[in-house]
């Protein structure tokens, strides 16, 4: 389903490279005269560092042994081209790259050309190319002042183009056109492997090896891999590699062509979350999700224009929140497919299919789940899964997001799934090792539990929610209450020692919300000796306000503390906690509630 889906994108697209070709960056173009001379062209902009990309036949499938020598067709790195080592940006030698290695890769390329010369000997361009070398044009070609420059980028790539002509010598031996990659001659003579491709459902040439495709791992990676015969353990019915699940190598071609489309780095289809890839595309028009923002500006955030993230989650909500989807929208097909990296090829995370009229609601539930009352004003209202999954790594990076936990959080958003337990775990860990509920991990615990809760009880309705945005006096959860309970002591503490360092939440966090019964009575006791230091309307108030937590003997809403709180209570006493402390430095109270604990109607913050 998801080839088969790869393939439409690329025939609906209709842009893309033609299949057996592709996109790449090339800084350095070898322009020859007809005689053999040479010259260096620079095509390095400001924007494009490596060079702006040149249509070029698709890289070549290096596996086995002697991967290293096998080159591309009429382009490639500099090692193949020219016999050159690698540098470092440092402008040494690369001590894994030999300068035997180089001059064997190098003959590698100059016997494929030959090979491809003797059957096209009329092309003046794979002529130029032969009397290049055959007339040690590289000596030459060596005190170009580009030289120095083409050595400074590891691994830059090269093509030949003919002087006075726009096209490369590649152009100029083959139209790029779908006729002429299938034609594209092979140097490799035999009778391919014909059966039914499992994608296209054709019969033709089956693919022995699929593409690699970049921009997942760190290095190219194929998503459809199989072992060799060398171990037939994983042959199946003797079968190995492409031949386990047959696929065209036009249908290869095509889905690898498109995939690599969609991963490109300045791709607004694709989106990195933690060591999750997602992509996404639509089979028709959907502006709603692939507008002038995309489900890329809900699922990331681009580091250089954060503030567009913001607007485009913000915008999203809005047009979700308005319930007027187009017509013609509601039908349209979405797909999204969560990729990470892998020891052999590319693991394939997740694939979600659904129409924008199904999806819609399920990213505006998410919202909904979290909304809770903003700590700050710069705090934003609808978060991107970027800021939320930052607020729960060490140091806020997003590189030390627990495994996993993107892509599993990510597929139940979009399938309108409980999210994952892993997501609970980490808020709790992160509160409780920085002894901090900040608004994000309390907007992360608020959703949390309420999903949890309709997983529990399904006969609630899809939108009920347990734990509501701000202060909820009448939530009986005792974990709930316990927080609460916490949050007041605190500002007790606080307005008996003003500019006080260390509160008990820098001490006692971590004790409070897993075992209370061993620091509660301890905290009670501390509240005490510090209520005699507040005015009599200030007792009277943080009394009042314990009393109304713990309830009456009739009717007690807090009996005893309990030993331990598991990780759902855990999360349910960071979500009292920051609900209590916000209630604090709210604005004006409606009328019939009870006045700040200074007495005034518009607190302060600390």
């Amino acid at each position: 389903m998801i080839l088969q889906e790869l393939v439409r994108y690329y025939d609906r697209k209709g842009n893309l490279a033609p299949a057996g070709w592709e996109y790449k960056e090339i800084p350095f173009l070898i322009e020859l005269a007809r005689n053999g001379a040479a010259a260096l062209i620079d095509r390095r902009t400001t924007e494009w560092r490596r060079g702006p990309p040149m249509l070029v036949p698709a890289s070549e499938i290096r596996s086995g042994k002697n991967a290293w020598m096998q080159p591309n067709l009429l382009w490639d790195h500099y090692g193949f081209v020219l016999a050159e080592q690698k540098r470092l940006p440092s402008g040494e030698r690369d001590k894994t790259d030999t300068a035997e290695k180089a001059h064997r890769q190098h003959d590698a390329f100059r016997q494929r050309i030959a090979a491809i010369q003797a059957r096209h000997s009329e092309s003046p361009g794979l002529n130029a190319i032969s009397r290049f070398y055959d007339e040690d044009g590289l000596a030459a070609l060596a005190l170009d002042p580009a030289w120095s420059e083409m050595l400074k980028l590891p691994g830059a790539n090269l093509v030949f183009r003919l002087a006075g002509s726009v096209e490369t010598v590649l152009e100029e031996a083959w139209v790029p056109g779908e006729v002429a990659a299938a034609t594209m001659p092979s140097e490799e003579p035999g009778n391919p492997v014909q059966t039914m491709c499992l994608v296209c459902g054709e019969v033709g040439p089956v693919a022995r090896l699929h593409a690699k495709v970049p921009g997942v791992a760190d290095k190219p990676a194929a998503l459809v891999a199989a072992n060799t015969l060398e171990n037939p353990a994983f042959a199946s019915y003797a079968k190995a590699q492409g031949f386990v699940s047959p696929v065209s190598e036009k249908a290869a071609g095509k889905y690898t062509t498109a995939l690599r489309h969609l991963l490109a780095k300045d791709s607004r289809n694709r989106v990195q979350v933690g060591d999750a890839s997602v992509v996404f595309w639509a089979d028709g028009p959907a502006p709603l999700l692939d507008g002038e923002f995309s489900l890329a500006d809900f699922l990331g955030e681009p580091r250089d224009q954060p503030d567009r993230g913001v607007q485009a989650v913000q915008a999203l909500y809005r047009a979700l929140a308005s319930g007027q989807l187009p017509v013609g929208e509601r039908e349209v097909r979405f797909f999204v497919l969560g990729l990470a990296p892998n020891a052999a090829r590319i693991s394939v995370r997740f694939w979600i299919q659904a129409t924008v009229a199904e999806l819609a609601p399920r990213i505006r539930q998410h919202f909904d789940d979290l909304r809770v009352v903003a700590r700050y004003d710069s705090d934003p209202l609808v978060p991107s899964l970027f800021r939320l999954l930052t607020s729960l790594a060490v140091q806020g990076k997003v590189d030390n997001v627990p495994p996993r936990l993107s892509g599993e959080w990510m597929r139940a958003i979009l399938e309108g799934l409980p999210y994952p337990a892993l997501l609970l775990n980490a808020a709790v860990i992160r509160c409780k090792a920085e002894r901090e509920v900040s608004y994000l991990r309390a907007a992360i615990l608020k959703a949390w539990l309420n999903r949890d809760t309709r997983r529990r009880q399904p006969q609630l309705p899809a939108d009920h929610a347990e734990f509501k945005e701000e202060l909820d006096m009448d939530q009986a959860d005792a974990a709930y209450r316990l927080g609460r309970v916490f949050a007041v002591l605190e500002r007790i503490q606080q307005r008996a020692q003003p500019g006080i360092n260390a509160t008990i939440r820098d001490r006692y966090y971590g004790a409070a919300s897993t075992t209370p019964v061993t620091v509660f009575t301890t905290l009670l006791r501390l509240k005490n000796a510090h209520l005699k230091k507040l005015t009599d309307r200030e007792c009277v108030y943080f009394e009042r306000l314990l009393g109304g937590i713990f309830g009456t003997l009739e009717a007690p809403a807090l009996a005893d503390f309990p030993r331990q709180l598991n990780l759902p209570d855990q999360g349910r006493f960071a979500l009292g906690y920051y609900h209590q402390r916000q209630s604090f430095f709210a604005g004006k109270k409606a009328d019939g509630e009870a006045k700040t604990d200074d007495g005034n109607d518009t607190p302060q913050e600390d």
